[in-house]
């Protein structure tokens, strides 16, 4: 019981357990292997520890996960844990995406006039365009695939903040590399962009509805 006399919850049993060990956050951070910040969102009630990380509180502090966490906070727990881990899936497979723009570079999908003939060429072989267009061209399909390398890095580091702003950058490279290949009137390419573009779009869809 709390000193209003009801259950405690997990953040306060949190912290008494903390505060009798005679641990910091820091230091209880450093035995979890967290950051502190981990541990000071956990404590003010702002979140909860993922699976493996609860399995760590429990054996370090000796107690089980049924005495941290009430059924309703385990209900709780898991689906925080779903949402969390198919926010990262969706994460994952749209900076994916980012990096396949190498077979725009790769693929026979652009237009070549040769005697009256037109071919399909890759971008490497691509000698119709001027050294503008060529430049501008390979601009475009290097800075999806670096951004969509940073985004799979930001994911693996867990920077949150830094991964949205490259998200938005993606979305709106783009929007633009559609409108461009279409003026440049280059269907093939357009099309694919447009795919890539949309399937971008529906995923960021899908995780505004998973936060909110």
């Amino acid at each position: 019981m709390n000193d209003r006399g009801l259950p405690m919850e997990f953040n306060e049993k949190l912290q008494q357990l903390r505060k009798k060990s005679g641990l910091t956050q820091e230091q209880l951070a450093e035995q979890l292997y967290v950051s502190r910040t981990a541990i000071s969102k956990w404590e003010s009630g702002k979140g909860y520890p993922n699976i493996e990380s609860l399995k760590c509180l429990s054996k370090f502090f000796s107690v089980s996960i049924d005495e941290l966490l009430s059924n309703d906070e385990l209900i709780t727990l898991a689906e925080c844990e779903n949402r969390s881990n198919l926010k990262k899936i969706y994460r994952l497979i749209s900076s994916t995406i980012d990096v396949l723009a190498v077979a725009f570079i790769v693929l026979p999908i652009y237009g070549k006039l040769e005697g009256g003939h037109v071919y399909s060429v890759n971008l490497l072989t691509n000698t119709m365009t001027s050294n503008i267009n060529s430049f501008i061209y390979w601009a475009i399909f290097l800075c999806m695939i670096g951004i969509g390398i940073l985004r799979l890095t930001l994911i693996h580091f867990e920077r949150e903040t830094f991964y949205n702003v490259a998200t938005k950058i993606s979305l709106v490279l783009g929007a633009v590399a559609v409108c461009l290949f279409a003026a440049a009137r280059e269907p093939y390419v357009t099309i694919l962009l447009f795919l890539f573009f949309a399937a971008k779009t529906f995923i960021q869809w899908k995780q505004i509805q998973i936060n909110s």
